[in-house]
């Protein structure tokens, strides 16, 4: 019981370190990280040549995918972002995002997601690509996250072919994260 009460302290002080760490950075910083992920993120979608992504709103100073959203929406590919279940409790759903301010709102923890519209949802098998937001990340591929299992269990969910890729800055990178059995590993992590 000690040990796994020790793993969970570990946790919540890396997650306050990072966090507060996040919330230090400067406007210039934030920008220059989210355009620096965009070239290697490309090439990985260019390995895969997926058409279909998931990807975040960024919340609380996360690394900001909105340049590659753009970049990907200029080539025509389909942009997904996640919704809490309105019936599954603690897993997320992906709805096509228009890129249209009018057709977000604030979820129940303050985070913008798309309006829930059952016609736009797609499956979790016919995604090719998944970027998620990070609090920490090890070299492992291990990803620690803010701490409500969303990403965890919903990726538990989907099939080995989807790649899941972890975004966040080089600062959350550490060298070995205390992993929980629930954990889920990422496939590639990119950081800016």
């Amino acid at each position: 019981m000690r040990l796994q009460e020790s793993i969970q302290s570990q946790r919540q002080q890396l997650r306050q370190i990072m966090r507060n760490k996040r919330l230090n950075l400067s406007e210039q910083e934030q920008i220059q990280a989210s355009n620096s992920i965009i070239v290697p993120a490309m090439a990985l979608i260019e390995k895969y040549k997926a058409t279909n992504f998931a990807f975040y709103l960024p919340f609380n100073n996360e690394i900001c995918p909105l340049p590659l959203i753009n970049e990907l929406s200029a080539q025509q590919k389909q942009i997904y972002l996640p919704v809490l279940h309105p019936f599954s409790k603690g897993n997320l759903l992906f709805i096509r995002y228009d890129n249209c301010k009018k057709s977000l709102k604030l979820n129940r923890f303050g985070i913008l997601e798309p309006v829930l519209n059952v016609q736009k949802i797609l499956p979790l098998n016919q995604l090719d690509i998944i970027f998620t937001p990070l609090v920490a990340c090890d070299k492992s591929g291990n990803r620690l996250g803010m701490g409500g299992g969303f990403y965890d269990r919903t990726l538990a969910q989907t099939s080995s072919n989807l790649i899941k890729i972890g975004l966040g800055y080089k600062f959350q990178q550490v060298d070995k994260l205390p992993v929980e059995h629930w954990d889920m590993p990422l496939d590639y992590i990119i950081l800016g």
